[in-house]
């Protein structure tokens, strides 16, 4: 047991590091993120290394069931590509041209404009996509109307990272928590709708009150146009996730599996894109840059982290630390556990470690942690750049357009943000559950 604690707090330690100070590595041409290496390498060592059977983590990975990653892996992947698409035909830019437009002058308007737009894209695709999508839009945009980012950036990060936590397929986090436990698309929702609204309306107080002065600065520039690249591929994007969702939502009832769903929605997608391709003589340039910009990162750091948390449990580790937490007061304990525990070594792994952690659980008490722990998830996010992969992107694009925004000034708006919407959300979810 000991050597396997050793491993796991070393790639944990490791993986914090790489990510503060070298999260890229570059021997020649090959050039990839260190946090999933670090992962890779402390589930090699832990496999070779004799401490789990090889053939008891490959049934496991293969496992007809709820906690099966590749299922879930699938699913994110699948629902993300169907966002990334609409991202590629400018739809997601020409929204944020849109909202601009209409605050005119009034950074207050802007403010509410872009922190209601981000909210509701946000429930409907996912949280690394608006990021990615929209910070540097607001980059470009501040610099061009002569106001100071910040503002918009801090709410943009923090509207993403509390409205992904309404649907299951908002956070991966919430896909790998949900679906380990047998939670379908619409139970999901009848629980967190209320957390998430509670927690959505306390962090727009708090970063409106903390921003208000210089929100009263007028717009002295102008957003520049933006048009959608192709309108009917745009349609056949949104036709084909808007479907999805749906489909989502009714699977449980039609005996369908989610991961089923999302990766047939985007073979029709691919199908209906080179389809069109074919008849306008034009190569499908939106798939191939879908391609690239899709996380596969996510695949060897989600099944590495998925050894290292089985391992463990083969070792008794994770049993030890579900009687540490106990059950009293559950919500709570759990909810605040897997917040800070998510600025220790992610949200991933955080989530598929406390999934192992819950599992001696039963009945309402379970269920309290299975949707605690999903809160901690996503609200860990804004308490330092470490609480989630959406947190180290963000900060790579700051980097990118010169905007200076450390570790200080995250955790700074992140403490006075995190703290009151984290209580909210438990709160709210103590009374629901």
């Amino acid at each position: 047991m000991a050597f396997s604690i050793i491993i796991g707090v070393a790639t944990c330690a490791l993986l914090i590091a790489c990510v503060l100070f070298f999260p890229r590595i570059k021997i020649g041409k090959f050039e990839a993120e260190t946090y999933w290496l670090v992962a890779l390498l402390g589930a090699l060592i832990l496999l070779f290394s004799g401490q789990m059977p090889i053939k008891e983590v490959l049934s496991a990975l293969v496992a007809d069931s709820a906690i099966n990653p590749i299922k879930i892996l699938v699913l994110f992947i699948s629902m993300t590509v169907l966002s990334v698409f609409l991202d590629e035909l400018g739809f997601f830019s020409y929204l944020a041209n849109v909202t601009l437009k209409r605050a005119k002058t009034s950074q207050i308007k802007l403010f509410m404009y872009l922190y209601i737009t981000v909210s509701i894209l946000t429930v409907f695709t996912s949280n690394d996509v608006i990021i990615l999508s929209f910070t540097p839009f607001i980059c470009y945009f501040a610099k061009n109307a002569k106001i100071s980012p910040i503002p918009y950036l801090a709410a943009e990060f923090i509207a993403a990272n509390t409205w992904s936590m309404a649907l299951i397929i908002g956070n991966p986090t919430n896909i790998y928590l949900g679906s380990a436990y047998g939670i379908d698309f619409l139970s999901y929702v009848k629980v967190m709708g209320l957390p998430t609204l509670a927690a959505g309306l306390v962090a727009f107080g708090v970063l409106f009150l903390m921003f208000f002065r210089k929100l009263k600065e007028p717009i002295s520039g102008e957003a520049e146009e933006v048009y959608v690249k192709d309108k009917p591929l745009l349609i056949v994007g949104i036709a084909h996730l808007a479907v999805c969702t749906v489909l989502l939502a009714i699977g449980s009832y039609i005996n369908v599996e989610m991961w089923l769903v999302s990766l047939c929605s985007l073979i029709s997608l691919c199908l209906f894109v080179l389809i069109i391709s074919l008849v306008r003589k034009h190569k499908p340039t939106e798939l191939v840059a879908c391609a690239k910009r899709a996380p596969w990162q996510l695949i060897p750091f989600v099944l590495s982290m998925f050894i290292i948390i089985l391992v463990l449990s083969h070792k008794g580790v994770t049993a030890a630390l579900t009687g540490l937490l106990g059950t009293g007061g559950t919500v709570f304990r759990y909810g605040i556990t897997s917040f800070l525990s998510a600025n220790l070594i992610n949200n991933i792994p955080m989530s598929v470690l406390f999934c192992s952690i819950i599992e001696p659980l039963s009945g309402a008490v379970q269920t309290q942690a299975v949707f605690a722990t999903v809160i901690g998830s996503n609200l860990g996010a804004f308490l330092t750049p470490i609480g989630a992969l959406a947190g180290i992107m963000w900060q790579n694009i700051l980097r990118h357009h010169g905007i200076k925004f450390g570790y200080v000034d995250f955790l700074k708006i992140g403490t006075t943000v995190a703290i009151p919407t984290l209580m909210a959300a438990l709160t709210v979810l103590h009374f629901i559950l």
